[in-house]
């Protein structure tokens, strides 16, 4: 899906991409680069229409669990598989388990911080970077492309993933020390919870299934984990993405460009 929505947002659009590989395979790279922590690109996602650059934005705000990137995309969807198994719990009305394992408080105080860190990273930078002038220096681009050159660039480093919104000049002192920042934070402090957790369940008993056990396997759960993924991401970052390449896509529309 985002692939297909990449390619239809950017059809017609050759600004910032190559001749040689045209509109669609520079689409299929920043979606396929944005899903992994891979950040090679063969166009510059800055010149991507406003909603064409939503896509490889979105994709790493997932939280890096659509490919999975090295090391960090397997236990990023751990963690959301345990989300979900709690969320069915819920709806069964019995404690929640995942491979055997009873999803008790502990673990899921473990697993909401690791979700909020992502986000609480990300948007706590961003909004510092949009409010200082040593952050806004840095744009060439005003308004709302502005605000996603930011978002994008501490997105990126949050996520593990390294490629840019060209348009921002990161090579400055403010730049250089908050990506840092990013970085560390979106490698350590979400791998502590994560270790946590993986400590906290090894030490359970493997309890046998029961009548109210919900199964991790099948089409039913990938629905409920692909959802899980899907509104913990919108509901997190969508405010943030309003205020960026949505609202630019309106105002492009509307004759105001950035």
């Amino acid at each position: 899906p985002a692939l297909a929505s990449a390619q239809v947002l950017q059809h017609g659009n050759l600004e910032g991409k190559e001749a040689r590989f045209g509109v669609a395979a520079s689409t299929l790279f920043a979606t396929v680069t944005t899903d992994a922590s891979c950040g090679a690109v063969n166009a510059m996602h800055d010149s991507f229409t406003a909603l064409g650059g939503l896509v490889p934005l979105v994709n790493m705000q997932l939280g890096e669990v659509i490919f999975g990137g090295v090391g960090a995309g397997l236990y990023g969807i751990l963690v959301m598989a345990i989300l979900a198994v709690f969320i069915a719990g819920l709806m069964v009305g019995r404690t929640p388990e995942f491979l055997g394992k009873k999803i008790e408080a502990r673990e899921m105080k473990l697993a909401m911080l690791y979700v909020l860190v992502f986000p609480l990273v990300i948007l706590g930078l961003s909004a510092v970077g949009v409010v200082l002038p040593q952050g806004t220096s840095s744009l060439n681009n005003a308004g709302p492309h502005g605000l996603s050159e930011i978002l994008y660039a501490f997105t990126s480093g949050v996520a593990n993933n390294g490629s840019a919104f060209a348009g921002l000049n990161a090579n400055t002192p403010f730049w250089n020390i908050s990506l840092g920042v990013s970085m560390l934070a979106g490698r350590f402090l979400m791998m502590v919870p994560v270790m946590a957790l993986a400590g906290s369940l090894v030490g359970k008993k493997v309890v046998a299934p029961g009548p109210g056990t919900f199964p991790t396997e099948g089409v039913l759960f990938t629905g409920l984990l692909v959802s899980v993924v899907l509104i913990v991401g919108a509901l997190t970052f969508f405010p943030a993405l309003s205020l960026g390449p949505i609202v630019e896509h309106f105002l492009g529309a509307a004759g105001k460009v950035y």
